[in-house]
């Protein structure tokens, strides 16, 4: 999820856990211990983009760095004016709370999480709800504002944001069901329409988990369909030949590496010696089509390979009309 959403979500843990002990400071202290894990992005600084694909929700978006993060973060706060009263295992728990909910929110979202690194690379994704999405972050932050402002002299001060975190994660679990809606009924229109496919992926696109993709892949290409579910008027899947052949000529190690980040669903093009390879897993904001391109979505990454046999590695966009 967005960086103000996982703060928000942070803070509000820390009032959970820490409010009646330190007041408002339990919530700063959330927000920042639960932003720690996108702390990676810094590493653009030192690896290109092509290894950030890797380390980008990677090892800081684990299972085992909230566990590790948990003993070593709470090792500090007790050594903190603000926290030093409170036993090590109630600061434990908080810290693990706040790192842990920060990867489980992601791994909701397409973009996939490595949750069991060093142990597997799988990127695990219940692909249900979009990166941003305000429906899901708003009753945290009322729950969260009535706690520490509203209502912060009362002494059911904490009931609010209890509240809050019940609504939102209510709404969270209910897009599991709605994805299940929607697989179903991209079953059933391909079905009508007699189309055979070996894998099935729905992924929601837009705020309120109300507009949706589906792509089903066959052994060459890959059919997509968008569908509202306000509206069950029948709608044409468009065809994407995957071209698979197209990756031939590329370092075996660079096409492995995108096709895990992409989790099979993607497709390839050519621009002159170029070679775009459109990763439909993570990007998926709408059908390219204009008089001198169809593309499956508007985002690309641009593989060129060099004499030397290596490759530069960049990332490029269709302009919509």
């Amino acid at each position: 999820m967005d960086s103000i959403t996982q703060a928000v979500l942070g803070a509000a843990i820390g009032e959970a856990v820490l409010g009646k002990k330190i007041g408002g400071k339990g919530a700063v202290l959330g927000a920042i211990i639960a932003t720690i894990p996108d702390l990676d992005v810094a590493l653009y600084m030192f690896y290109d983009k092509f290894e950030m694909l890797s380390i980008h929700r990677g090892f800081s978006h684990s299972i085992m760095f909230s566990i590790l993060g948990a003993f070593l973060i709470a090792y500090v706060l007790q050594r903190i004016k603000w926290t030093n009263k409170i036993s090590y295992q109630r600061l434990w728990i908080f810290t693990w709370l706040a790192l842990f909910t920060h990867m489980l929110l992601d791994a909701f979202t397409a973009y996939g999480t490595q949750l069991f690194l060093p142990f597997s690379d799988a990127r695990i994704g219940f692909d249900s709800i979009n990166v941003v999405d305000p429906v899901y972050t708003i009753p945290l932050l009322i729950g969260l504002f009535c706690s520490l402002f509203v209502f912060k002299s009362k002494p059911s001060r904490t009931v609010y944001n209890y509240i809050g975190i019940a609504v939102s994660t209510i709404y969270l679990l209910a897009t599991l069901g709605v994805k299940n809606h929607v697989k179903e009924h991209f079953k059933n229109e391909l079905a009508k329409q007699n189309i055979s496919y070996n894998l099935l992926l729905t992924m929601p696109v837009g705020i309120a988990n109300i507009n949706w993709y589906g792509l089903a892949k066959t052994n060459d290409g890959m059919y997509m369909h968008k569908y509202s579910i306000l509206d069950d008027a029948e709608l044409p899947f468009e065809y994407f030949q995957i071209n698979d052949h197209l990756l031939d000529g590329i370092n075996p190690e660079v096409v492995d590496r995108m096709k895990w980040f992409a989790k099979g669903f993607y497709t390839v093009a050519k621009d002159g010696h170029k070679i775009r390879f459109y990763n439909l897993q993570v990007d998926m904001r709408g059908i390219v089509k204009n008089d001198e391109t169809k593309a499956p979505t508007v985002g690309f990454f641009e593989i060129t390979p060099l004499v030397n046999g290596g490759f530069e590695f960049s990332s490029g966009s269709h302009q919509l009309e």
